[in-house]
């Protein structure tokens, strides 16, 4: 006896199903693996981020130890002379070329005397008296007016200078002229005065009757290194600085006539001294009056600024290094990658 035989219909709706997970799951892994390549490639992104910044900050680690030896270099030279003295004609003082790396970008940097500049934390000193000023003092007045991008009075310099003078000192008592916390506080924002050495030039910006045009103007000539001033060098400040050194009781600076004579006479024979240096025809009629200038300046300078750049696969990057030289030995006292 012949049994019917039975024909098994396709499971037709699990076969759906299936085919619904299998897509669900489809899914699923191809966005995993979209957001582990987006996940992967943000980290191979910072790694290489981190490794250029890292190396990048090598090399400029690596100029500034090739500034410490030019330094070094000129330190020995220094020593075999009878009157050593810092110039612009030494090894430290020359401009350099772009440095080629071997995996491609540059490096490249330069020093500059700090020494040659106004150091503005020399202000710190109290006034003799009411309407008078310390040598330094009326030396920052001659530099304001003697900017060439900004005017500036007579009037606005003795403000600014008695203003940063009671920026530096550590009492609320304000000054001729100055401004102490009362006045901050009637700001917006309001805030304190220092009442301390500066420890950036930019703290200027923060100080009364100072604009962001006189701050710009009067950067490149002033430091706050070192935090207690030593003497300005007369054979590296330029010619804004060297307009300050006037008669003890004149406010005004030099003509900027006699300060070119003073810079052309420096790069074509040179100073031998501070007595070679107010022999110049410039001070005639007033070498019997610029006593309180020479106890500010010299010869010789400690400390120097160092600017390298950088480029690293097209990236750029600076650094500034505040260097010390002393006793044979070069340390650096600040570095930033902005202004010091």
């Amino acid at each position: 006896m012949n049994c019917p035989a039975f024909e098994r219909t396709p499971p037709v709706r699990q076969a759906g199903a299936a085919l619904v997970v299998a897509m669900l799951v489809f899914a699923l892994c191809t966005a995993l693996i979209v957001a582990m390549k987006g996940e992967f490639t943000r980290l191979y992104q910072r790694t290489a981020n981190t490794f250029l910044s890292e190396q990048a900050y090598a090399y400029l680690r690596g100029a500034e130890e090739l500034a410490a030896v030019a330094l070094l270099v000129d330190y020995d030279q220094d020593a075999e002379q009878e009157a050593p003295r810092d110039d612009l004609d030494e090894l430290w003082a020359q401009p350099t070329a772009p440095y080629a790396l071997d995996e491609g970008g540059w490096l490249q940097g330069s020093l500059q005397d700090l020494q040659g500049r106004f150091n503005i934390n020399s202000l710190a000193d109290p006034a003799l008296g009411e309407g008078r000023y310390t040598p330094a003092q009326m030396q920052f007045i001659r530099l304001l007016q003697a900017l060439d991008e900004v005017a500036v009075s007579e009037q606005e310099a003795r403000s600014i200078t008695a203003a940063v003078a009671d920026w530096l000192d550590g009492d609320d008592q304000p000054g001729l002229d100055g401004a102490e916390n009362d006045y901050y506080f009637s700001r917006t924002p309001s805030h304190r005065a220092g009442n301390r050495p500066m420890a950036s030039v930019s703290e200027l910006l923060a100080v009364a009757y100072m604009t962001p045009e006189i701050y710009n103007a009067l950067r490149p000539y002033v430091t706050v290194w070192p935090q207690v001033p030593e003497s300005l060098n007369i054979h590296t400040a330029p010619a804004p600085v060297l307009r300050t050194i006037n008669s003890d009781g004149d406010f005004s600076p030099l003509p900027e006539s006699d300060a070119e004579a003073l810079v052309s006479y420096r790069q074509e024979s040179g100073f031998t001294d501070l007595d070679d240096f107010f022999a110049s025809p410039v001070f005639d009629g007033k070498r019997d009056s610029v006593q309180g200038m020479k106890s500010l300046l010299g010869q010789q300078s400690s400390y120097f600024l160092l600017s390298a750049q950088v480029q690293v696969a097209d990236r750029n990057a600076r650094l500034y290094s505040v260097l010390q030289r002393r006793n044979r030995s070069v340390v650096a006292l600040a570095r930033a990658s902005g202004s010091l």
